[in-house]
This record gives C-alpha cells, sequence and structure tokens, in this order.
C-alpha cells in the first residue's frame, strides 16, 4: 500500500470475537478520502485472536514479551506504521464510521494540534451496574484537554517527538504521553463527534476491583516521575487519593469502633448519613453527564468507593518498588 491516508493501531488479547467486530467496523469507515492501513498488535492471546485478525487480512503484529503491556502494543503498532496520523482503538471497540473523516479534517486544520478524540461509550451499560458507571468515566468536557484515553486519533510527528508510550508502565500510559505531548507545545482536542463504542464486559465486583487496583498503580508510577519536575504531573492526584483512601479505609472502623465503645448505634449512623450526603454530592455534580438517576446515584456511590482499592494499588506499587520488583499486568476482562 503506497502512502495511506490514515494508520488504524488495535491492540489486544484474548478479545476473541470483540476483536473480530472492531476490525469489521475499521472497513466501514465512511467518508474518507485515501486509503487505510490497519495493524494489530497482539499481546500474548491464547484464544485464536492473531489467527482470527490475519484471516480478515489485517496485518497482525505478535509480541514475544513477558510484560505484554498495552503501551507496547501501541508502541509498537505506531512504529510499524507508515501514515501521518494515526489512529489507536483498543480490541474491545466499535469504531463509529463517521469519526477518522471528522478527526482527520480537525488535525489536519493545525499543525500544532496532536491527538483528537471523540465520545466513547459503553455499548452495554444495562448489563451490569459497573458497566453502567464506568460509561460516565468516559464522558469528558469538549475541547481542549489535558490527557485523553487509549482510543484516539494522534499525529505522527507529535509522536516521534515526544519519544512514544513508556513502555514501562503497566497503565496510565495514554496521561503520561499527553504530559510530554502538551510540554512540547501541542494540544490534544476532545471533539463533540461519536467516536467508538466500548465493550467493558465487566459484570463481577472483583474484575471491578482490579481495573481500580491497575489505576492505583498508574498513579504512582506515572507521579514518580515527575515528582521533581516542574509540572508535578498527577502530583495532587496520587496524594488526594492516599488521603482519601485512607479516609474511607479508617473511617468506617472508628464509626463501628465508637458505636461499640458507646453503646450506641449513633457513631455508625452518622457515618452512613455522610456516605449518602458526600455520594450524593457527587452524583448532583456529575449531572451534566446523564440524566440517568439510578446511572447519577451509582457513579456518586463509585465516586468514593473507588479510592479504596485505588489507595491499595499505590501502596502495592510503592511496596514493590522499593523492593526493586516490577509489577507485572493487571487483566480484568475474560477471553470469550
Amino acid at each position: 500500500m503506497m502512502n495511506p491516508r490514515l494508520s488504524v493501531v488495535v491492540i489486544g488479547r484474548n478479545e476473541g470475537q470483540r476483536l473480530v467486530r472492531c476490525l469489521e467496523s475499521i472497513r466501514n469507515i465512511q467518508n474518507l478520502n485515501g486509503e487505510v492501513e490497519t495493524i494489530y498488535v497482539d499481546s500474548g492471546s491464547t484464544d485464536g485472536s492473531p489467527e482470527a485478525a490475519a484471516s480478515l487480512g489485517v496485518r497482525t503484529i505478535a509480541l514475544r514479551s513477558d510484560r505484554p503491556t498495552a503501551a507496547l502494543g501501541r508502541e509498537t503498532g505506531w512504529r510499524n506504521a507508515t501514515a501521518e496520523f494515526v489512529l489507536f482503538l483498543d480490541g474491545d471497540t466499535i469504531l463509529h464510521p463517521e469519526f477518522p473523516a471528522i478527526a482527520l479534517d480537525t488535525i489536519a486544520a493545525d499543525p500544532m494540534i496532536a491527538a483528537v478524540w471523540g465520545r466513547l461509550r459503553e455499548i452495554y451499560p444495562q448489563n451490569s451496574p459497573y458497566n453502567r458507571v464506568l460509561d460516565l468515566d468516559w464522558i469528558f468536557p469538549i475541547g481542549e484537554v489535558d490527557l485523553c484515553g487509549g482510543n484516539v486519533l494522534m499525529r505522527r510527528r507529535a509522536l516521534e517527538i515526544s519519544g512514544g508510550y513508556d513502555t514501562t508502565l503497566i497503565a496510565g500510559e495514554e496521561p503520561e504521553l499527553c504530559c510530554r505531548i502538551r510540554a512540547n507545545g501541542y494540544r490534544i482536542l476532545n471533539i463533540d463527534a461519536p467516536m467508538a463504542g466500548h465493550d467493558l464486559a465487566m459484570t463481577r465486583f472483583s474484575q471491578y476491583w482490579k481495573r481500580s487496583i491497575r489505576t492505583g498503580h498508574a498513579y504512582a508510577e506515572v507521579s514518580r516521575r515527575y515528582r521533581d519536575s516542574k509540572s508535578q504531573f498527577w502530583q495532587a492526584e496520587r496524594i488526594g487519593n492516599l488521603k482519601r483512601g485512607a479516609f474511607w479505609l479508617l473511617s468506617p472502623l472508628v464509626a463501628l469502633g465508637a458505636s461499640l465503645f458507646l453503646h450506641s448505634i449513633w457513631p455508625t449512623a452518622l457515618w452512613g448519613s455522610m456516605v449518602l450526603i458526600l455520594s450524593g454530592r457527587s452524583s448532583w455534580s456529575a449531572r451534566w453527564k446523564s440524566r440517568n438517576v439510578i446511572a447519577l446515584l451509582l457513579y456518586g456511590i463509585h465516586s468514593h468507593f473507588q479510592q479504596i482499592p485505588i489507595f491499595i494499588g499505590q501502596i502495592q506499587n510503592s511496596l514493590a518498588q522499593k523492593r526493586g520488583r516490577r509489577k507485572g499486568l493487571i487483566e480484568y476482562k475474560e477471553s470469550i
């Protein structure tokens, strides 16, 4: 293929039919003037994902690594791509057919725009409370933003200048890259256009817990890199979580202890009232994201409860770093 207009890099690990669905959605891209190059980077799947991708005529790269992170997959993908613009997709997404053309028009209009992304929503929010809650996590304000997620259109030149993805990170690689991209004077835009549907496939509490633990590792690892820099990137988030996580871990124990000591239900009741008030306030603050009252109430609870596993993830990462150990991949999804 000579000079493709767009390179699409898809990463995945044991996505099964979700991957096939993603690759087929790329075939349905509309209104794009030019050829599309598709590359699938597989991170050690055991479900036949590489073979499925190859059968669809997709160039497939199988990583051989004892630490097959998403960052390594994306980095390998764009380094092997040839177009000026690279669209990164996770294998559990369905690309909106009109997004590439809209995003390309946006990014091509200004050489200092490094990345463009759009609306990402859960395909099956009704399947579990976790899907419903995390669907709202994908919603960000429209306009210039500080960071992006894994699904994004990027300018190759910005990737080259910024050094690409940090392949040593097990999570948080996109915000960390965005920090370096913005340091080079580039801009990141979230546009008001549908980008993709996402299939989180989260049906159990253990999956939710592992995902939040991984976020804690991301806070700890990324903030450590910038602890002595001017930007102090993610320092406020790291410290804020340590405070909130410790509070939500200890406060119910204190309330219960006080109730037992005083032989009174009031300390525990007051703690429960505080939970309801704070969760309600968070729900109200997020009302711009949804009109669904149930979703907002769940989101309010989630915004506080998640601080506990994130806190634990931070502690785990710090202990591993002190012992000279590297944390491996944290997986929460199941193959299908």
